[in-house]
């Protein structure tokens, strides 16, 4: 029992106390379908939270226990979802690109929406600007931020600025992770870079020495450096391959060739522990890439957007767009989910996370599962149609209800009259 409250009796001339329970649970979600890859529950199942935390998954729980409940009848309820690629480092600093620059958006104004409830930023940031990141957005954002530490100190500030190898310092990358935010810090991003696989091999020394993967973004080298040497001689499992169904053959080798197969050394990369991360952003989603890649049965370990004002306007809208054309595409709603929820959580090794097993944080996210006609777009605005698209109805994050597109979880409206009896 999460609460009590006490009432004084006077009982024969003494004061005495007598303890009266009220509802076990803040929250019941009653009615909804779960899905939940960690603990293999795809049913349909109440969630009971308490304390911000998860409390109870199980059929038909007692109404009587809840302060409050949110009927999910006809929808899905899944682990809030982790974007483990996004650009948050918001800021106006003259000149920057990402790093406190204006390309960077603030997180809750496009997390809870679209049932996010953690994201990872990938390299916004490096050890000289990552406290002011902290102290400017991740203290003071309702959605949970993790990061991924650019090898390059300064971050991205701008393409110039990450070519700079005298900026790439292991030693320092790893302190600021090991020593001073190991609870935020999860990885090291590679990005950008027109050189050989200098940067790579800087961001791997770093990851050596923090103990963490590290997120290569490899698509910017005239003539393309080889994929299949990066896979398998300068990453280690674990590490993060991003912008999988790029395609860019002028500065990035493809994981499909100009025939529409997948190069089999892509199989042996991913059998290797190779994670493949899907950061469709504004230019590195394309169906050419994904749609034979997907037919021959090679699908990227997580599904990411990539958020930053350059692609959620265009052909990433949101990270439910995102999982919605993987629908399309042919992947069931459970393997989606899981890409996006589970799946991360191990590869960046949080495994509190991405589950609603019971004293998990109740980060919860509840979608509708529309039937119909619907577009989907790419980068290079291409349309495949699809017949299913997700819509987030309700988000919570540690208990509290951050996102209610229909107000589900709201009582209804009552004039003053009938609110007064009159």
């Amino acid at each position: 029992m999460h609460k009590q409250a006490f009432v004084v009796v006077y009982f024969l001339g003494l004061i005495l106390p007598l303890s009266v329970y009220a509802q076990e649970l803040d929250i019941l979600l009653k009615g909804g379908h779960v899905i939940d890859p960690k603990n293999k529950i795809d049913a349909v199942l109440d969630i009971g939270i308490a304390d911000g935390k998860i409390a109870q998954v199980a059929a038909d729980i007692d109404e009587s226990k809840a302060e409050k409940v949110i009927s999910v009848s006809g929808l899905y309820v899944t682990p809030g979802l982790i974007d483990m690629h996004v650009h948050v480092f918001h800021g106006n600093e003259p000149g920057s690109y990402i790093a406190n620059g204006p390309t960077s958006v603030a997180p809750d104004g496009f997390t809870f929406r679209s049932g996010v409830t953690t994201v990872v930023d990938a390299g916004s940031s490096g050890w000289r600007n990552f406290r002011q990141f902290k102290a400017q957005t991740i203290d003071k954002s309702e959605t949970r931020i993790l990061a991924l530490l650019n090898i390059v100190g300064t971050g991205m500030y701008g393409r110039f600025e990450e070519q700079d190898v005298s900026d790439m310092n292991p030693v320092m990358t790893a302190h600021m992770i090991n020593q001073l935010y190991p609870d935020i810090l999860v990885g090291i991003k590679a990005a950008h870079y027109w050189g050989d696989f200098t940067q790579v091999d800087k961001a791997v020394e770093a990851g050596e020495l923090a103990d963490v993967p590290v997120m290569v973004d490899f698509g910017e080298h005239d003539p393309p450096l080889s994929i299949e040497s990066l896979y398998m001689e300068h990453l280690r499992p674990g590490d993060i391959f991003t912008h999988t169904y790029s395609y860019g053959p002028s500065q990035r080798e493809t994981i499909v060739d100009e025939n529409d197969q997948v190069k089999p050394f892509v199989f042996e990369a991913q059998k290797r522990g190779i994670v493949f991360d899907v950061g469709h952003g504004g230019g590195a989603f394309s169906w050419r890439q994904a749609i034979p890649a997907m037919e021959q049965g090679f699908v990227a370990n997580v599904i990411s957007t990539d958020l930053h004002t350059q692609s959620m306007n265009a052909g990433m809208k949101d990270l439910s767009n995102v999982l919605s054309k993987f629908m399309a595409m042919g992947l069931s709603l459970q393997d989606a989910i899981l890409r996006a929820s589970w799946a991360p959580a191990q590869v960046i090794d949080r495994e509190e996370l991405g589950h609603l097993s019971v004293g998990a944080d109740a980060d919860v996210a509840v979608f509708n599962l529309h039937e119909g006609d619907f577009g989907f777009v790419d980068v290079r605005r291409s349309r495949l149609t699809g017949n299913k698209k997700l819509e987030t109805e309700l988000t919570l994050r540690a208990g509290k209800v951050v996102w209610d597109l229909n107000g589900i979880s709201m009582q209804g409206w009552k004039s003053e009259k009938e609110n007064s009896g009159r």
